[in-house]
């Protein structure tokens, strides 16, 4: 699959349009590898990827995010924390992608009550995002479209709303 168009057919995970079979360690190594791989300001590298394997503890991390159904219907939780929050973004959508280019589809989550995800997942901090992965039971797949359709039919502003020449 090429870049644009893993990009153009992106759709963040549906909470009830999960398949539950596992994520094999290949997939999962090269998710959490385009994270590690992800540019960062003078190369400080200010992450860390917390998978939340743990059931009681995904359960209270749902509580602790904006939208807790994401959390709990997902075959992979990852955490991230660190500083720098858009160095994290970047690695954010690194995973995303990457897992989108291996048919596993993803959605982040913003952390609600920041001290409970920190003491959930032992930090001192709250981790920036949390990101839900799994298969989606149902999806055409990247290639059933042209590029250029998928950002067609993407419920997004034109281009020309968001860029200005000056």
């Amino acid at each position: 699959m090429d870049t644009y168009l893993t990009i153009t057919s992106k759709r963040d995970r549906d909470t009830d349009d999960v398949d539950p079979r596992p994520i094999p360690d290949d997939v999962l190594q090269r998710i959490l590898d385009a994270g590690r791989l992800s540019g960062s300001a003078s190369n400080k590298q200010p992450w860390r990827f917390l998978i939340v394997d743990d059931a009681e503890k995904r359960e209270r991390l749902a509580d602790a995010v904006y939208e807790p159904g994401n959390v709990r219907g997902a075959t992979l939780v990852v955490a991230i924390a660190g500083t720098r929050p858009f160095d994290l973004g970047r690695c954010a959508q690194n995973m995303m992608l990457a897992a989108w280019n291996e048919g596993v589809s993803s959605t982040p989550n913003g952390v609600e009550d920041k001290d409970a995800a920190a003491e959930i997942l032992g930090l001192e901090e709250a981790p920036v995002t949390v990101l839900t992965f799994g298969y989606p039971t149902k999806h055409p797949g990247a290639e059933s479209r042209a590029a250029e359709e998928w950002s067609a039919r993407a419920n997004r502003r034109p281009v020309e709303e968001s860029v200005e020449r000056l």
